[in-house]
């Protein structure tokens, strides 16, 4: 969505792998994370994060602190978790989980850019 305005990374303070249903929904708008990896957010502290966004209330109570000068953003989005099943009557809550994720990104695009 920002082009190549930002180095994008995904880590968790839980990493597993990356759940069925996410995979599915993404690749609805033609985007394939298949071969993305579930990563401990601490595999990232070195290197130079500017923005850390937190997406759980536990992952923004336990996210560690990361040096420099770091914009930390919280948004609280429902899991759409239910189990590790790919599981097609579970794919309208991760569709809900994208969309709203979706949205706060462009908002803090146009916010981006306004400033």
């Amino acid at each position: 969505m920002a082009g190549d305005r930002f180095d994008v990374y995904s880590a968790g303070s839980h990493p597993t792998r990356v759940h069925p249903n996410a995979i599915a929904v993404m690749e609805e708008w033609g985007i394939d994370i298949s071969q993305h990896s579930s990563d401990a957010i601490n595999d990232y502290l070195n290197e130079g994060i500017h923005i850390v966004i937190t997406v759980c209330d536990h992952a923004n109570q336990i996210c560690p602190v990361f040096p420099g000068d770091v914009q930390r953003i919280h948004w609280s989005i429902d899991d759409p978790f239910r189990g590790w099943n790919l599981d097609r009557s579970q794919l309208e809550n991760f569709r809900e989980t994208r969309q709203d994720i979706k949205i706060r990104i462009q908002k803090l695009l146009n916010e981006s850019r306004a400033s």
